[in-house]
């Protein structure tokens, strides 16, 4: 198959910042093209900015249904081939069960869905349809990032014993939501984000990337969630203790009223045998600590990193691998699966190396192990299977 792959999108429209996102990363190694959208609650929102983007007014749509309804009657050669979803969290799950009962594969942001029961709900939808499903937790997609996790996978570090995982930013110190910031005032509102706001939006990558890199499971945690700025209904700031599968202990701590932060995620696993560390703020290195032998820093684009870190690297050393790069890697590696999906051979999602439907479920149960360990004053629960 030598054509594009065709995306249409929900959400993402006119001042809206992840959907542009989703379009640069996707169209980055020309595999896939964007035809058609449903990108704002408002109809005529909606179809504005999809002219904005230069499509044909007859696939600017008012809503994702009529969208599904209308791509599902055009002929194969013309239809879209999948939907991006980059709504607020509401929407992620009516517009994901659409797509999929529609007939069409999802890419779709984080969280998943709501709350926990439809993430379950999800799943099952994917496994009756077949459908192809990835989840863009992004800072997956770093080169370094697959660096980290191959050692640990060859067992470089030993047992895993200890994960320290954080993700502080300072943007919401204030009540930003009540100057009627876009991004503030859908994530602070819980008929839009959910339960949490804070853990919800960064502390799920916390979560994710430890389970990434580590390959081990949360098992339990004890969490404490605060709001910090008064009259904002869901939580600022998070700490949470884990326990993993294997025995290893973790701390997890998010926060958006950490002044002076800017996006400054960073994760640390100790082994028996040595430990790695990696910040999301200068994502082109990896910090290597050993038992017997000095620390090393492994840098992208030399003759010194693995397969997977090698594959997912896209410029020349000294060139940073950003954010966009990294976002791109999880669309190139979901169109490399749904590509060969298009031409009949069998795909196992795992093989291609993007999120999917199950780490998304995975997310839903840590976030609704946090609410009910952070209701309950921090007790020790256990994470839903």
């Amino acid at each position: 198959m030598q054509r594009k792959l065709r995306m249409g999108m929900v959400g993402g429209g006119q001042g809206a910042f992840i959907g542009a996102v989703h379009r640069m990363a996707s169209q980055m190694d020309g595999r896939i093209e964007l035809v058609c959208g449903a990108f704002s609650r408002s109809p005529e929102k909606s179809i504005a900015s999809g002219l904005s983007l230069g499509l044909p007014r007859s696939r600017c749509y008012g809503t994702y249904e009529e969208m599904m309804r209308e791509e599902a009657r055009r002929p194969m050669e013309e239809r879209m081939d999948f939907v991006a979803i980059v709504t607020p969290n509401r929407a992620h799950y009516p517009a994901a069960m659409a797509t999929l009962q529609a007939g069409f594969h999802v890419v779709c942001d984080k969280p998943m869905t709501f709350n926990l029961d439809e993430a379950r709900k999800l799943v099952k939808k994917v496994q009756q349809t077949r459908k192809l499903f990835c989840l863009t937790h992004n800072y997956t997609g770093y080169p370094m990032v697959k660096e980290a996790r191959q050692l640990v996978q060859d067992g470089a570090l030993g047992r895993i014993r200890k994960i320290v995982v954080e993700y502080p930013q300072g943007w919401l110190a204030t009540r930003l939501e009540g100057t009627g910031q876009k991004q503030a005032v859908w994530r602070t509102d819980p008929k839009q984000a959910g339960a949490t706001c804070c853990i919800g939006d960064i502390g799920s990558h916390c979560a994710n990337l430890a389970e990434y890199i580590t390959g081990l499971r949360i098992a339990e945690l004890a969490a404490e969630m605060t709001t910090f700025v008064k009259g904002r209904p869901l939580e600022d700031d998070g700490n949470i203790l884990l326990r993993f599968t294997n025995g290893a202990k973790g701390v997890l701590w998010a926060s958006q009223i950490a002044i002076g932060r800017e996006n400054d995620l960073n994760i640390r696993v100790f082994g028996e045998k040595g430990s790695i560390e990696w910040h999301q703020q200068e994502p082109n290195s990896l910090i290597l600590d050993w038992l017997d032998r000095a620390r090393e820093i492994r840098r992208t684009s030399t003759p010194f990193v693995g397969a997977a870190a090698a594959a997912n690297t896209r410029l020349p050393a000294g060139h940073p691998e950003g954010y966009l790069e990294a976002f791109a890697n999880i669309y190139r590696n979901f169109a490399a699966a749904l590509t060969d999906f298009l031409r009949g051979k069998k795909v196992r999602e795992e093989d291609y190396d993007y999120p999917t439907v199950h780490d998304g479920l995975r997310g839903m149960a840590f976030l609704d192990a946090a609410v009910r360990s952070g209701r309950a004053k921090a007790k020790w629960v256990k994470m839903a299977s």
